[in-house]
């Protein structure tokens, strides 16, 4: 091995040549200027170093170290050890949950930011956003999603609160419900219900009006009665009857509705005169004798069916027949034997066709 050192034994010529052996045994040996590390700082930093000086890294703000060397000396081969150095972000720790709204995030690292936003009906108490700071703390505490208050409701002219039970102790929150009533005789005219709003306010208000309905006609061939009042207003009501052998065609009440009309217009119709002397047919699922069912007419509005021959296939088949104001028409496909025709076979006698 060289000997760099100077002696006072050996010539000042020999001395100069050894000092020209050790600068070639030694060039090139110097370190190159350090790797870089993510987020991390090199003290100190110079283009290349002597063989025995000594870096270390430290991390920046926000970074921890991963691992415990943080040291490194240049040794005489000029190349630095292997760099196991990692600075990792900071992680803030859960910030909690957010009722009534929600967090939008990618991680908890340093420097991400957390927002907030509320669900709709609430409204945000404090801030809107926070970050991870350099010491792993949030820069901000967790906001509050503070339910929406509506001011007490506006009860219309000529009505009532039927129902009405706000959430908080004074005031009405989102979604809160009242429902009105109008007094008598007044007809309301929109919605019965408002709701407490996303912004704040109540939905649009029902109105109460006063409805006045013309006082009904008595029907032909029938009557009417109703209240005994200088005029007839909403739900206000009349009854309705026929005469003898007339039927009521519609309600037997009727109510004044809230767009000054009647809910109805019965009328009386009369009754059917049966001019079949003979026939069995169906009458609410039964065979019956029509002469003897309807001996005293049919009344407006019933029906039977009559039998008809297929003489085709030989069987027997239905077609109704209803009375209409007096009106009854037979099917023509119906055919009455006369009582001296015994021996021919009445249409209800055959099977029915399949």
């Amino acid at each position: 091995m060289l000997n760099c050192k100077p002696s006072t034994m050996v010539p000042k010529v020999l001395f100069l040549f050894g000092s020209f052996l050790c600068h070639l045994a030694f060039a090139g040996r110097i370190c190159p200027k350090p790797q870089e590390v993510p987020f991390a700082t090199v003290e100190p930093l110079k283009a290349f170093y002597e063989p025995g000086d000594v870096i270390v890294y430290t991390c920046k703000a926000g970074y921890s170290m991963l691992g415990q060397v943080r040291k490194y000396t240049c040794p005489l081969t000029g190349l630095w050890p292997v760099n196991t150095v990692k600075c990792l972000p900071k992680v803030c720790p859960f910030i909690g949950r957010l009722e009534n709204g929600s967090v939008r995030y990618t991680t908890f690292e340093y420097p991400n930011t957390l927002t907030f936003a509320c669900n709709p009906g609430y409204v945000l108490n404090g801030t809107n956003s926070v970050q991870c700071l350099e010491d792993g703390k949030w820069s901000k505490k967790l906001p509050v999603c503070d339910p929406i208050t509506c001011p007490p409701p506006t009860t219309p002219n000529f009505a009532k609160v039927s129902y009405y039970k706000p959430s908080a102790t004074n005031d009405s929150i989102y979604k809160d419900e009242v429902v009105f009533e109008c007094l008598p005789p007044y007809a309301m005219f929109g919605n019965a219900t408002i709701r407490c709003t996303e912004h704040g306010n109540w939905t649009e208000l029902p109105e109460c009006r006063d409805v006045k309905c013309p006082f009904p006609t008595r029907p032909d061939n029938g009557y009417v009665n109703y209240p005994k009042k200088v005029a007839l207003g909403y739900k206000d009501k009349a009854t309705y009857g026929c005469h003898s052998t007339y039927t009521l065609d519609g309600p037997e009440t009727v109510e004044c509705g809230k767009t000054g009309t009647w809910s109805a217009q019965p009328t009386c119709k009369a009754s059917c005169k049966v001019s079949v002397k003979k026939a069995t047919v169906l009458y609410k699922g039964n065979r019956v004798k029509i002469q003897e069912q309807f001996k005293n007419g049919m009344s407006h509005g019933e029906h039977v069916a009559f039998f008809c021959k297929n003489k085709e296939k030989k069987c027997s088949y239905t077609v109704e027949a209803q009375c209409v104001d007096g009106i009854f028409k037979v099917p023509d496909c119906f055919k009455e034997h006369s009582s001296l025709a015994f021996w021919k076979t009445d249409a209800w006698d055959v099977p029915l066709c399949s």
